[in-house]
């Protein structure tokens, strides 16, 4: 081993200060060989077709060069046209001929001054000059083209014209005699076309853009058509030498007049070579410029179908927006522009529109009204290819919306297709804002980068889940989002909608504290004194602030929220208030009074109003705790009411810990969670309160909910199954103490997870948790069992609406809500609009098989709303269709709010929250601010949405605003508006003439029965709903028997008839009742909670956004309300955990630390 290693020589000393200056000399005697590449560009053929081909610039240089040189020759045969005189001799002196001036005679032609013509010395000079190089050129251009095919090279249609035009030139420098000989350099003028075409190839090819087809075609035909008319200008003008001796102009008259189909006949040639020019010219031109209108027309329709383009000029001097879109629906279209063009500040923006697919009918025919047409421009093209996204000047727009298509069966492909079109928007133009609309929760951690990001499934859940505990959320949120001056309605004769109306145009709105004339005097003071004064004097209602130092909104921080002048206050109001004007109140007061005594049908008089908002007297009661049954307010003492109307205690200016202590803000769950109910100990309903430690993806926002301590197994996650743990096979076994929540959805997507954190959030009191069960028509995956079993009483059964034994075994009978989600397999169809049929018919039998149950459907298109609940002869159904219709002429882009369904909350689509992304642009808050409403989003300090319900023991309150000032004053809660059921008396319909029947029974005069069935058959006869196909089968059943079956004995007969008038008096809703109960029965479910006759027809529910401070309360409003965050009361250290909520909050958290 160390011989080997002797042998080795030693290193060279390569690291000494001479090599470092000489270089490495050990280096040369080395074997390694230098290799070069590329060798073949190296010969000089390569070089020379590098230079005059392959090099973009330089062969532009030359393409220039050439056109130049071709556009110089036809000057030059201008030149000696214009220095020729026909009538001189023809230069046949070279020739030792003499040649008189002939005159033209009809049988005899003179050729020689056709065969020559008079050139100068300078001038054949230069054009021999010109005809050399060029010929040079063309040489040495197809010898290095040349490819191996010789003919191909010399018969092509430009190197016969390049031999035709210069040879004759050469050919007379070495025969002087021929110079004055004729060559028609006039055809030249195609050479030059042939070298623009190619120079135009070059010059696109060099710059690295994509010029317009439409561009070099329509270059083509004018060069061709001029090309065409020089051709036949210079051909009978040399033609004519031997005629009628036409000028140039004469000549290029003749032309015009010919091609024009004018023909004058003043002009006229006048032997028959000119004649047979001009037949060949025509005929030439009748097969040339066909097929050049042909392709531009062609390209044309091609361009009206991409787009074309939007210029530079028109970017850098416009403001404009992106839309890219996979395929563009006409809804989505004109949801877009309404939206985007309701604000006033937009009005000068344009709309480019991005889609890869062509325009359709419906969309073409939009865009031409002119109304949209000189602000939307439609570019058929991908956001994946630079091209298209030039075309769109994607770097100079304000914005860049990418909207996902819902209509596809596979969304997740969806999704991908919307990552794909952000990231290529982004790696294009960095600097341009994104709003981009995803549809599942698990890609949008894909898009972070976006400046505005909203994943509807997020949005969906958590709307359906915030419904079932704060009725119409949806709409709530739905009118909020949609621009609109509360316009809707105003002419309709009934109050409701009038009232409806009008605060529906209530919006969210942004101004600085110390710019604001609504907030700029409680600076300093707390935040709900601000919200309550505001709302007493403007009638605005302030519901969030914001930091100048902190980018987090925060929803009624609560009453120790101190003012600053640098604050952000977030509102809602009509209008903003830049676009609002002011008046004295004396000036309006004295207005009213000289008016009328009242303020309006739904107010107080003046006097009354005075003084519920003046009121200074304190009720030390009232800011007592709230009951644990739910948030009721305090009655007055009964030592107030001695005939004064009961006062309420005024909001501070500054919170103070002697009037609102931490326990009036979750009285109830402290109660609750401290001293535990004998039967939560029985039962072990032991709850902590954490952050879920599983989340089924990526970017969910952490929310503090009511927890498990142990996770459930996934065997006892199934409701209609038992196990080793419980033995329960059906919902009512379970002996729930609330109502259920019933999902019914295809696939337990991960969106589902968003609809059971809002509802176990830690600030809902734990007693009043309504369980949730699942039904869903796939079992779900185990990541998702692993996210929902650390919630309570939350369950699953897989099953279908299809079927009645499914809703039966879950629990239908006896649920608070029924949610019914879209199904994704339906939501695309050969006709848009019948994606929702399947989803709409379900309902439908749901509300016919359980009509006092609360169902909140999801539809994939607003305008199927209509069929919700649908009546066929309901006329007050019918006047409303006619009112959706007068609101739509007048160009309302919410005429569907009156629909009673979606004003009842009972329905919404996912699409009407399209708005929420448009609005953004203008409002950048509006996102945060629906998701913090939504649950979506828990920032510390920042409020939540809830409700509370005005019973008879509220009613001493009397008005919004005496309700305003008790909530401020007492809790720190902060409405935001009403939702009233009121009864409506309806026309007649099938609720009101079922007949039971037990009354057929206790009917014994006949008279009666006989008036009875008149009136029985009148009704029906007004609705089609009541002749069912089973009755009818029932009814011919009967009859055949009776005439079939022989009259054995009179016990018989009277057995028979009392069949037949049973089978006759049954209603409808009996039949389906009947049916149910036996179903349940087959089950082995009992039937006592089965409720058959309630359904709650008669009565019309709907929204007060924001309403003035003197509408009157009625009993049973529900109420919405911002409370503050619990937890941003409570104290750093405590002495008793009884009077303190925070060592709660304390053992919660360490409990799930635990976890």
């Amino acid at each position: 081993m160390v011989d080997l290693e002797s042998e080795v020589p030693p290193l060279p000393p390569r690291y000494r200060f001479r090599d470092l200056l000489l270089g490495d000399q050990g280096w040369q005697n080395d074997d390694r060989v230098q290799v070069e590449f590329y060798m073949n560009e190296n010969t000089f053929k390569e070089r020379l077709k590098l230079f005059f081909i392959k090099n973009q610039r330089s062969s532009l240089r030359i393409r220039l060069f050439n056109f130049s040189l071709k556009l110089l020759s036809c000057l030059l045969y201008i030149i000696r046209v214009l220095l020729d005189d026909p009538t001189q001799g023809h230069g046949c002196k070279e020739l030792n001929r003499g040649c008189s001036s002939q005159n033209y005679t009809p049988t005899k032609i003179d050729w020689s001054p056709i065969i020559w013509v008079n050139r100068s010395l300078p001038l054949w000079g230069l054009q021999v000059s010109v005809a050399l190089i060029s010929l040079f050129e063309t040489m040495l251009l197809g010898y290095l083209s040349y490819k191996g095919n010789l003919w191909e090279q010399v018969l092509r249609i430009p190197f016969l014209l390049e031999i035709i035009n210069a040879v004759p030139f050469i050919i007379t420098i070495f025969w002087p005699a021929l110079r004055n000989i004729f060559i028609p350099v006039f055809l030249n003028c195609w050479l030059a076309k042939h070298a623009l075409e190619n120079m135009i190839n070059d010059l696109h090819r060099a710059i690295q853009r994509t010029q317009s087809a439409m561009f070099n075609q329509v270059l083509i035909l004018i060069s061709t058509l001029l090309c065409l008319i020089f051709t036949c200008i210079c051909g009978i003008q040399h033609l004519e030498r031997a005629g009628n001796k036409l000028t140039l102009f004469d000549s290029l008259y003749f032309c015009i007049v010919t091609f024009s189909t004018v023909g004058f006949g003043d002009v006229t040639p006048k032997i028959w070579p000119s004649k047979l020019l001009v037949v060949i010219m025509i005929c030439v031109a009748l097969v040339v410029l066909p097929i050049q209108f042909e392709q531009l027309a062609y390209l044309w329709m091609e361009r009206q179908k991409s787009g074309g383009n939007y210029s530079r000029h028109r970017a850098q001097t416009e403001k404009h927006v992106v839309l890219c879109v996979s395929s563009l629906k006409i809804d989505l279209l004109m949801d877009f522009l309404n939206e985007f063009y309701a604000h006033p500040r937009l009005q000068d923006y344009y709309v480019v529109i991005l889609c890869p697919t062509e325009m359709d009918a419906q969309v073409r025919r939009v865009l031409q009204i002119p109304m949209w047409s000189q602000r939307v421009i439609y570019l058929q093209g991908s956001a994946l290819k630079d091209q298209d996204l030039l075309r769109a000047k994607m770097d100079d727009a304000e914005a860049c919306f990418i909207l996902s298509s819902r209509c596809e069966v596979d969304r997740p492909a969806a999704d991908h297709q919307t990552i794909l079109r952000a990231w290529a928007v982004k790696d294009f133009a960095p600097k341009c804002p994104l709003y981009v609309q995803i549809l599942k929760p698990e890609n949008k951690f894909h898009i972070k980068f976006a400046d505005h990001v909203v994943c509807e499934e997020e949005f969906k859940y958590a709307m359906l889940a915030l419904n079932c505990i704060c009725p119409a959320t949806s709409t709530l949120i739905t009118l909020l989002v949609h621009t609109s001056r509360g316009q809707e309605g105003q002419q309709s004769p009934e109050q409701w909608q009038k009232m409806y109306g009008r605060y529906s145009g209530n919006e969210v709105y942004h101004i600085n504290l110390e710019d604001s004339t609504f907030f700029a005097e409680y600076e300093g003071k707390s935040f709900t004194y601000a919200s309550f004064h505001a709302h007493k004097k403007f009638g605005v209602c302030l519901i969030g602030v914001r930091r100048e130092d902190n980018k987090n909104i925060l929803l009624n921080p609560g009453p120790r929220y101190i003012m600053s002048s640098t604050d952000i206050c977030f509102y809602i109001n009509i209008t903003k208030e830049e676009n609002s004007a002011f008046k004295k109140q004396e000036q309006h007061r004295k207005n009213k009074e000289s008016k009328s005594y009242y303020h309006g049908p739904s107010r107080l008089p003046l006097h009354s109003v005075i003084a519920s908002m003046g009121t200074v007297a304190i009720d030390l009661q009232d800011t007592g705790c709230r009951s644990s049954s739910g948030p009721t307010l305090t009655l007055p003492s009964e030592g107030s009411k001695d005939g004064r109307r009961s006062s309420i205690a005024p909001v501070l200016e500054v919170a103070d810990s002697s009037s609102l202590q931490t326990c009036d803000l979750l009285s109830d769950q402290s109660e609750d969670e401290t001293t535990p109910s004998d039967d939560d100990i029985s039962t072990g309903l032991e709850y902590a309160k954490g952050y879920p430690p599983y989340s089924p993806y990526i970017g969910s926002s952490p929310t503090f909910c009511h927890l498990l301590h142990e996770k459930v197994p996934f065997c006892c996650l199934r409701l209609d199954k038992g196990c080793q743990h419980n033995y329960y096979e059906d919902a009512k076994a379970y002996g729930f103490k609330n109502k259920l929540i019933i999902v019914a959805a295809e696939t337990a997507g991960n969106g589902l997870y968003n609809f059971i954190v809002p509802l176990r959030a830690y600030y809902r009191p734990k007693k009043e948790l309504n369980p949730i069960v699942l039904l869903l028509d796939n079992p779900p995956d185990m990541h998702f069992l692993d996210a929902i079993c650390w919630f309570p009483m939350v369950y699953y059964m897989v099953g279908s609406i299809d079927n009645l034994d499914d809703l039966l075994r879950c629990g239908v009978t006896f649920a608070a809500n029924m949610v019914v989600v879209d199904k994704e397999s339906t939501m695309s169809a050969e006709e848009d609009y019948m994606a929702d049929a399947k989803t709409i018919v379900n309902v439908q039998t749901l509300f016919r098989l359980f009509s006092s149950l609360s169902i909140i459907t999801e539809l994939t298109h607003p305008a199927n709303m209509r069929f919700m609940q649908f009546r066929a002869k309901d006329c007050y159904s019918l006047a409303l269709s006619k009112l959706e219709k007068k609101e739509r002429e007048k160009g309302s882009n919410l005429a569907f709010m009156f629909r009673l369904p979606f004003a009842a909350g009972r329905v919404f689509s996912i699409s009407m929250l399209d708005t929420l992304l448009y609005q953004s642009f203008v409002k950048d808050y509006m996102i945060s601010i629906t998701r913090l409403l939504l649950g979506l989003d828990t920032t510390p300090g920042s409020g939540f949405l809830c409700s509370m319900k005005i019973t008879e023991d509220d009613l001493w309150i009397r008005t919004y605003a005496r309700l305003y000032q008790k909530l401020c004053s007492s809790t720190g809660d902060i409405p935001i508006g009403i939702y009233r059921t009121e009864s409506q008396k309806l026309t007649t319909s099938e609720s009101q003439i079922s007949i039971s029947v037990e009354e057929w029974e206790d009917t014994k005069d006949t008279k009666e029965q006989i008036n009875n069935r008149n009136n029985h058959r009148n009704s029906t006869s007004s609705d089609q709903s009541d002749h069912p196909l089973l009755r009818r089968k029932s009814m011919q059943w009967a009859r055949r028997l009776s005439r079939k079956v022989p009259k054995h004995s009179g016990k018989t007969a009277e057995k028979i008839s009392q069949q037949r008038m049973s089978l006759y008096k049954r209603s409808e809703r009996q039949e389906l009742a009947e049916l149910v109960k036996n179903r349940m029965k087959h089950l082995g479910l009992s039937t006592a909670g089965y409720d058959e006759m309630n359904d709650h027809q008669n009565t019309v529910s709907y929204i007060l956004i924001n309403p003035s401070p003197d509408t009157r309360l009625e009993l049973n409003d529900v109420v919405y309300l911002i409370r503050p965050d619990p937890l941003a009361y409570v104290p750093n250290t405590a002495t008793s955990q009884k009077n303190s909520f925070c060592n709660t909050v304390g053992q919660d958290a360490r409990e799930e630390t635990q976890l």
